[in-house]
């Protein structure tokens, strides 16, 4: 007989299969609606370029001329990205003229650019050359980089450093050249966190500071200890056991043929992991630095490079972590061919950013105690300017700045505005910063403990509630603490990477659809590669809804100033040298969320695959009112019986193009899961009824779609089935 199936919305994880009977266990790319999955809208480029670096900042904002912008900070340039076009506005650090600074030699791809005194530029950065005259006994012209951005290769000396081209000197080499203007681009931080290198909980091995660098020769994966070769070695110690630094792992190595290759090599030493690396990756030597012994406790992280982005009226305020701010006027005139520039008598070293309203103060957290002076930051030390005065941070008498220590922590994680107060979390603790006017200006009340900031991206705030999470739960506060019931708690925190990775943790609001995610690295991967979604929509306290999936998103911003979710994702491995050559960082694509149903890169369509998998269903007999069996069975039983599952009548609310089922059937909890023999079945809009002949103890149903042009939206299935036997 026919038997409906139903679920309760959310993925459960905290539990069996078995004991999930009547629930989903889960997902990817679904989301739920009114209490019923669906798929997930489809996503697609915005503009024809990639972006270079990890997307690290993300704000939105329309200004006075009622142009809208998206300024997008990577962990390499700001970006501002209007009318599908991006525009490159990152400050610029230094300028310098120089003459006859160019040497090549014939066969290599290596550039030279001597200054006249120490430069303060270090390899990864980023230089834009332009002003470019001549260059003698060489196939390179001024078009090779005239207004091109180059990634520093090497630092053989403070007065010297190394560019990359794409191809080999082929001239005699060259010794002298014309004019060419060097500009030094603020550096941002690496794509990735990483552990650091030291002795204790010091900072020994923060850096390798002054160490000889160069790049790989070519790519290597995991596992390999030959073939590692050094495109120049000459700088590199050979005598003795000896270390190397790529990207976050560490290589030991007893010697250097003349080849420039690695012997005696040993991989993922002082407590790094060994990893793949492509070539022209940045080699640093680290043997001096490394002398001191091994990989810090965990205390010690180097943190990625990461913006904090908002807007001051017209002005972007956009603040590199642990380092200076900048503002950005988008009503100037040609506002898109200016660039950012630092904001005058402003802390010069700050963890976070944002600006108050609506009040319009310019606050900082986790900042400098004497303004200029980065040596006096503190990371639990919050400052803000004069009301409507981003240029003043002395308090007075009769202007609005000051400044607050908080007490409980040991940093600043993380703030953002709420609907009547700034929220500011610290690693152990939440406070609210409420503005109540002169002599105070504000007022700091703490509000929770034992509740702080996993990362400074890991919160959002909607309707008056701040959600967030920590590095040993989720919380929701709204007026009151809340811990946020879970069920898939132990699926995200068993295998996140909190170690090296909290800052890579991000937190992005969809309005439309009532979620709240977080994107996050596992414990495998130094990128974030997964998410989990909290529906504040369709959650009860009987029931919170939650979903897990592979969408990878390092930024997210809701639809509030486009109209749709706007969200950054990260290519760690893939070459972005059109744009700045020599880039090993990878690269960052900008997407529009929530637009048809597929993803749509480059020009090139491709199928989300979305699809949901339940718990197992088992049936007993059905007995009559004076307890005899009869020919019935009652779904949601104990086991007993063997199921014979006939036919299964489809419904989905609402179905493009085909939507595959499969029935996934075992007789005992720890059996492999084995499909009906003659599924998976494909179902159509059309499609009535489909026979199955499937016989098991147990049922678990999936639902997915595989192709391009494929949404589903389900509905209540129904299954005819009866006792078989218990064998």
């Amino acid at each position: 007989m026919l038997q409906k199936i139903g679920f309760q919305p959310g993925i459960n994880k905290q539990i069996t299969p078995t004991g999930a009977e009547g629930q989903w266990t889960d997902c990817d790319n679904v989301r739920f609606r009114y209490g019923t999955p669906e798929k997930i809208g489809g996503w697609k480029q915005l503009g024809d370029d990639a972006l270079t670096g990890a997307g690290r900042g993300l704000h939105h904002f329309v200004n006075s001329l009622s142009r809208k912008y998206a300024i997008i900070g990577t962990n390499r340039i700001l970006y501002a990205f209007s009318g599908g076009v991006y525009y490159d506005i990152h400050p610029i650090k230094s300028t310098t003229t120089l003459t006859s600074a160019f040497s090549t030699t014939n066969g290599s791809a290596e550039v030279t650019i001597t200054f006249s005194g120490d430069h303060g530029i270090s390899a990864q950065d980023i230089i834009l050359l332009d002003s470019f005259s001549t260059i003698t006994d060489s196939n390179f012209g001024a078009s090779d980089f005239n207004d091109k951005k180059f990634m520093v290769t090497s630092v053989p000396t403070s007065s010297t450093l190394t560019i990359t081209m794409p191809s080999n000197e082929s001239g005699s080499g060259a010794t002298t050249s014309g004019g060419i203007r060097v500009q030094h681009y603020y550096p941002v931080g690496p794509a990735v966190q990483a552990k650091g290198f030291g002795w204790s909980l010091g900072s020994w091995g923060g850096e390798v500071s002054g160490e000889p660098t160069t790049t790989l020769q070519n790519g290597i994966n995991s596992s390999v200890t030959t073939g590692i070769i050094l495109v120049d070695s000459s700088q590199f110690p050979t005598a003795g056991t000896n270390f190397i630094i790529i990207g976050s792992e560490e290589i030991s190595y007893t010697g250097i043929a003349a080849t420039g290759e690695l012997t005696g090599v040993t991989r993922g030493v002082a407590g790094t992991t060994a990893a793949a690396h492509s070539g022209g990756a940045t080699i640093t030597s680290s043997t001096n630095f490394v002398a001191w012994g091994e990989a810090a406790s965990g205390d010690l992280v180097l943190e990625p490079g990461m913006w904090s982005l908002d807007n001051f009226g017209d002005k972007a305020i956009c603040l590199i972590h642990d380092s200076a701010v900048f503002e950005w006027n988008s009503a100037a005139t040609d506002a898109t061919s200016n660039r950012a520039t630092i904001i005058s008598g402003a802390p010069t070293a700050s963890r976070h950013m944002l600006v108050s309203t609506p009040d319009r103060h310019l606050v900082f957290f986790g900042t400098e105690t004497t303004i200029g002076d980065p040596t006096t930051q503190d990371d639990m030390f919050v400052r803000f300017s004069d009301q409507e005065d981003i240029n003043t941070y002395t308090p007075t008498a009769t202007n609005t700045a000051g400044t607050q220590r908080l007490a409980d922590g040991s940093q600043i994680r993380g703030a953002i505005r709420g609907r009547d107060a700034i929220y500011v979390w610290t690693d152990t603790a939440l406070f609210t910063q409420r503005f109540v006017g002169q002599p105070f200006t504000f007022a700091f009340s703490q509000v929770g403990t034992n509740c702080g900031l996993v990362g400074q991206n890991a919160c959002v705030e909607v309707d008056g509630s701040a959600y967030w999470m920590s590095e040993n739960g989720f919380f929701r506060y709204a007026g009151k603490l809340e811990s946020l019931p879970c069920l898939v708690e132990d699926h995200v925190y068993d295998d996140i990477n909190l170690e090296s990775g909290n800052q890579m943790v991000s937190a992005g609001l969809n309005n439309l659809f009532g979620e709240v995610m977080w994107f996050y690295p596992t414990a495998s991967s130094s990128v974030v590669n997964r998410m989990v979604a909290y529906n504040y929509f369709d959650s009860s306290p009987q029931r919170p809804v939650w979903t897990n999936g592979t969408l990878a998103r390092t930024m997210w911003q809701d639809s509030a100033v486009f109209g749709s979710p706007h969200a950054t994702s990260y290519e760690a491995n893939t070459d972005t040298s059109f744009d700045v050559v020599g880039n090993t960082d990878g690269r960052t694509i900008y997407y529009q969320h929530e637009t048809g149903t597929d993803q749509v890169q480059g020009g090139t369509t491709t199928a989300i695959t979305a699809n949901i998998s339940s718990g197992d269903y088992d049936i007993s007999q059905r007995r009559s009112a004076l307890g005899q069996t009869t020919a019935g069975a009652d779904l949601r039983g104990d086991g007993e019986f063997i199921m014979k599952i006939r036919r299964f009548v489809p419904d989905f609310i609402s179905q493009t193009g085909n939507t595959r089922i499969t029935f996934n059937l075992r007789n005992y909890p720890n059996d492999t899961q084995s499909s009906s023999a003659l599924g998976p079945f494909d179902i159509s809009s059309s499609t009535k009824k489909v026979d199955t002949r499937a016989r098991a103890r147990a049922i678990a149903l999936k639902v997915e779609n595989t192709s391009t042009n494929q949404s589903w939206k389900l509905g209540t299935f129904r299954l005819d089935i009866q006792p078989d036997g218990r064998r």
